[in-house]
């Protein structure tokens, strides 16, 4: 939930997500399918809350980040987990009946990517900051990056997207293996920072979620950096591709 990349691609578009973590949180479960008031979800679930950072419907594709647009003072108790809220989202019919209807209040600050269904992608980007809700339509032609804002400072932030986009420049052709290439050696060789990062092995990156879709197909590929396990769906029957 700490760095994510939106990329439009064949029609398409391809979500890619590395999670940072505590390695002391209970291991997440790998992705599968669920019901949400009568809709299919695909997602893997959080160890810990039993929620969920990133999951896809076909009306849907949510992406949660922790933090919104700065650093905040964590103030528990709060009432309910923030990936929770990724799970009542499918509850709604869109997003503007989500962010109209919705009860933020008691929620820790968090920023959601959000890409509706329709005859193209529809972007867009909640962001809660604890207090008042900030709702943007993004382009869905182009491309962004977002990293957590209760891990990055804002120099890296900005350090970060620069990453994503010298590699844009030098693939101006690719596929979805290579925007996870990009998820899995950028950086500069500062370990705490790093899109794989590792802060004296306390927090590190635990996993890598990956969606890709397109006209014809609807895929999730899930890395589990702590276990070595990989795992890839066809989302569209909720189908195990492979298991490495």
């Amino acid at each position: 939930m700490c760095f994510v990349t939106y990329i439009p691609h064949q029609q398409g578009f391809i979500l890619t997500s590395n999670r940072d973590e505590s390695v002391g949180r209970p291991k997440a479960l790998p992705p599968k399918k669920y019901l949400i008031d009568s809709t299919p979800v695909f997602y893997p679930q959080d160890g810990l809350a039993g929620g969920t950072w990133i999951a896809a419907s076909p009306k849907a594709t949510v992406c949660l980040l922790n933090g919104a647009f700065v650093i905040h003072h964590h103030k528990p108790p709060y009432r309910m987990s923030r990936g929770k809220v990724v799970l009542d989202f499918f509850m709604y019919a869109h997003l503007a009946d989500f962010a109209s209807k919705y009860d933020f209040t008691g929620i820790e600050p968090f920023t959601l990517v959000v890409i509706e269904e329709g005859s193209e992608p529809v972007l867009s980007e909640l962001r809660w900051d604890g207090a008042q809700l900030h709702l943007k339509a993004l382009n869905a032609g182009q491309s962004y990056a977002w990293s957590s804002v209760t891990l990055y400072s804002d120099a890296v932030v900005r350090e970060r997207e620069r990453w994503w986009q010298d590699w844009q420049q030098q693939h101006p052709v690719f596929e979805a293996k290579d925007v996870l290439e990009f998820h899995n050696l950028g950086g500069n060789g500062d370990k705490a920072n790093d899109l794989v990062m590792n802060r004296n092995g306390q927090l590190r990156t635990v996993s890598t979620t990956q969606i890709q879709k397109t006209p014809t197909q609807f895929l999730m590929n899930y890395r589990d950096r702590l276990s070595g396990h990989h795992f890839k769906y066809r989302i569209f029957e909720a189908e195990k591709i492979s298991c490495l």
